[in-house]
């Protein structure tokens, strides 16, 4: 939902161009990013608390909405070392979301639908080195980026424990331009499959996770394929009244190589912890919080997320 870039059009375009194929030889070495232009496919920091918990069937539906701050000033090349391109980059994104689960039942589950819109804000820069010399970058664009639809999603529950599964395609919504550098969307498709859950004790003690797989089609402007790519996020923490409290996270990998002219290879990962807060009452607004520091990036950029979630039934 918002880990997309792009870079500043205008006057440059020709200097611009040439930078942006030197950076791309940089990428396909494998020294600062994986997956086309460094950027994971779909987002990832969304669910700590509660992920396999979905909502209940109601007459309208449910609406939620996520504000998340990204930054980071350091790269990391393969090896796990930082780069030293004067990189650094904030990203501002406001997703809204509307989730529908029915009382229809299949395989004993409620049966659901959704669909998340994200709208990105970013500011970035770097130096690129090209063959040409030292060329710095920078970027402050604010567009829509890529929709995802949720057209089914299987809930189950029990006193205890709580289970979903979700398939999910991200569409290339967002907006896309082959010379930019970087983009809100990513001009292909995604589909992947989610799996949550959540186990909360008789005392109150909980864990959640969720599970997606990312399996990325080619962008036909460039003809580049970004690898398959995996994502676990988690949460565990005490119940007290009807707030949580406790430590989240996420593991990110990508598990197959990049594809494209000149490229094949390029595998990222990165690991985030930090604190994570829930507030949940029957008949008032849920809110999540957490803030993750990243750590252990390869062929990324490692930083700092903060993220707050809000949802309400009607």
């Amino acid at each position: 939902m918002e880990s997309s870039r792009q870079p500043r059009a205008g006057a440059r375009l020709a200097k611009a161009a040439t930078a942006a194929a030197a950076l791309f030889g940089v990428l396909a070495a494998g020294t600062a990013h994986a997956t086309e232009n460094g950027a994971p496919t779909t987002s990832f920091g969304v669910f700590d608390f509660g992920a396999g918990i979905m909502p209940p069937p109601t007459p309208d539906g449910t609406f939620a909405t996520r504000y998340a701050f990204y930054t980071a000033h350091t790269l990391k090349d393969n090896n796990g070392n930082s780069v030293p391109n004067n990189f650094g980059l904030t990203v501002s994104s406001l997703s809204l979301a509307y989730i529908r689960m029915t009382n229809v039942k299949l395989f004993g589950a409620n049966v659901g639908f959704g669909t998340i819109v994200p709208f990105l804000s970013m500011n970035g820069h770097l130096t690129a080195q090209t063959p040409f010399g030292a060329l710095p970058l920078s970027a402050s664009p604010t567009n829509i980026g890529d929709a995802d639809f949720q057209p089914l999603i299987l809930a189950w529950s029990s006193r205890n424990l709580f289970v979903n599964v979700a398939f999910q395609v991200q569409a290339p919504t967002g907006s896309y331009q082959a010379s930019r550098l970087f983009n809100p969307g990513s001009n292909h498709w995604t589909f992947s499959p989610i799996l949550g859950a959540t186990y909360i004790t008789n005392g109150g003690f909980e864990v959640s996770t969720s599970i997606e797989i990312d399996q990325n089609t080619t962008n036909r402007a460039t003809d580049y394929r970004s690898g398959t790519e995996y994502r676990q996020e988690f949460a565990a923490g005490q119940h007290i009244g009807p707030f949580t409290a406790g430590v989240g996270g996420y593991v990110y990998r990508q598990l197959s190589n990049d594809h494209g002219p000149n490229v094949d290879g390029n595998r990222s990962s990165v690991n985030a912890l930090g604190p994570a807060f829930s507030f949940f009452e029957p008949g008032k607004p849920a809110v999540w919080l957490h803030a993750y520091k990243e750590f252990d990036a390869h062929n990324r950029s490692q930083g700092y997320q903060i993220a707050l979630r809000a949802a309400i039934s009607f």
